[in-house]
């Protein structure tokens, strides 16, 4: 991971907003026994009691800063933290 790639996604997460988005979709998947575990946004929406054209822009720059994957799953959108990103933060 590089210094610009690094400073991306500390930024990102600098923010309280994003900050809540993203330990949010985190719990999620460490409550869920599933391997392959996803958040629904819709979750995230009501309990940070953030609108959804905020939550949409927070997840964009989460995802722009690849901390997170965001997907859709019908109607739903659903999104994982990005496991590689994490272990390149941390290495």
């Amino acid at each position: 991971m590089t210094g610009q790639e690094l400073t991306k996604a500390f930024r990102a997460l600098g923010n309280d907003n994003r900050l809540a988005i993203f330990l949010q979709i985190l719990e999620a998947e460490r409550k869920s026994y599933r391997r392959e575990c996803a958040c629904v946004v819709t979750e995230v929406i009501s309990k940070l009691g953030i609108g959804a054209p905020t939550i949409s822009h927070h997840l964009k720059e989460l995802g722009n800063a690849r901390l997170i994957e965001t997907e859709r799953d019908g109607k739903f959108l659903v999104a994982r933290v990005n496991r590689s990103t994490l272990a390149e933060i941390r290495d």
